[in-house]
């Protein structure tokens, strides 16, 4: 998609964001939760999984056009919903399309395009988090079907979800050669949802833990390959900690935006906040560091959608930029004094939704680890 075409679709998903989440994102914070009708309000707006084919209903874009939703979310201070936006649009509705079978696409794509299925995520275990090698989750073979056991935690999405696609052994004491993924319908019998996980942030992402306690899973819920779980994940990797990248460069920017307004108008001392050199040099600093990650990220961006983006620079980007977003950020709310740590100022919610970036998707540390086995080759 070409810039200009970009630039027409960000102003109608700004338009459409403002219209249908800024009036209530303060009453969906205090009661941490989004309405499950939000998400097929944005189906109907055209904005959920935009660059699915056409033939299931979706515009049939660019990736790049997912990124540019996530950005303006981001940007516009709604966070948690972005986070919940990029999993069902930017990593499940990739999965189908990338692995499932034509059943498999014509049945969930169209509902994911329209909002009338929400999808999850569900890697993460009690003693599994990163390590995503060491889930215990399983499936046993019984005939024609499979049996599903086991847990997840912090799920996003997982309260309000309609499908989950979960990662289970299916093949024991092979570790990842032996682990499958399934798209598990969550109204079968076996399924339930744990009480909504209270965070720090992000209120208007709900997380969840989940159970599967004897579900049975027709074949056809295998999505793709029998033991190929984990060469599936680590192919989608990429996508997600560009997402993820998107919200943390995306949510800088619009933290600055804000500051500026605040510090160009507050007075301490007889003059404006702007006036005093601390200021104009935090937010030069800020500036240049947010540049210096937008250009990577676009960078990266393109490499995207090219089918050039290596998992190395994907690691990379994802610990710079969310490193990136909590440091500018934090800088930001000090401009703002004490009113900074006040609810009543958005600045304080891009600062408690920001932290978590730099955990989920792989954590800095790993993040970290992976760049350097690519630098040491080990």
């Amino acid at each position: 998609m070409d810039t200009e075409e970009l630039t027409l679709f960000r102003d109608m998903a700004r338009r459409a964001l403002e219209a249908e989440i800024s009036p209530h994102i303060g009453q969906w914070e205090a009661q941490h939760m989004v309405p499950r009708a939000l998400w097929r309000t944005l189906g109907q707006a055209g904005l959920l999984c935009p660059d699915m084919p056409e033939e299931y209903g979706a515009a049939g874009t660019a990736p790049d056009v997912t990124f540019a939703i996530l950005e303006e979310m981001s940007r516009m201070g709604f966070g948690g919903i972005a986070s919940g936006y990029s999993i069902h649009s930017n990593i499940v509705a990739p999965y189908i399309k990338h692995f499932g079978t034509e059943e498999q696409k014509s049945q969930w794509l169209p509902k994911m395009v329209s909002g009338e299925v929400l999808g999850a995520l569900a890697m993460t275990e009690p003693s599994a988090g990163s390590d995503v090698q060491s889930i215990r989750t399983k499936a046993v073979k019984d005939g024609d079907e499979w049996i599903l056991n086991g847990s997840k935690i912090f799920i996003t999405n997982g309260m309000l979800a309609d499908i989950v696609i979960v990662a289970a052994i299916t093949d024991p004491g092979k570790g990842a050669k032996g682990t499958s993924l399934f798209i598990v319908d969550a109204s079968l019998e076996g399924f339930a949802r744990g009480k909504k996980i209270e965070k720090l942030g992000q209120h208007t992402s709900d997380t969840a833990e989940l159970f599967f306690q004897d579900i049975r899973l027709p074949a056809s819920a295998l999505l793709g390959e029998l033991n190929k779980g984990f060469v599936i994940m680590m192919a989608e990797l990429p996508r997600e900690r560009l997402g993820i990248a998107a919200q943390a460069v995306a949510a800088a920017e619009g933290a600055l935006d804000i500051t500026v307004d605040y510090v160009l108008e507050r007075k301490a001392f007889g003059q404006t906040i702007a006036s005093f050199q601390n200021t104009r040099f935090t937010l030069a600093d800020v500036k240049t560091e947010i540049a210096i990650n937008r250009a990577f990220y676009e960078k990266c961006a393109d490499e995207y959608t090219e089918k050039k983006l290596t998992s190395e620079d994907a690691a990379m980007l994802k610990y710079a930029s969310t490193e990136m977003q909590c440091k500018t950020i934090d800088q930001c709310l000090q401009l703002f004094g004490g009113y900074g740590y006040t609810t009543e100022y958005p600045i304080s919610r891009f600062y408690a939704d920001a932290r978590v970036q730099r955990i989920y998707g792989g954590t800095s540390e790993i993040m970290r680890e992976l760049v350097a086995r690519s630098i040491l080759g080990r």
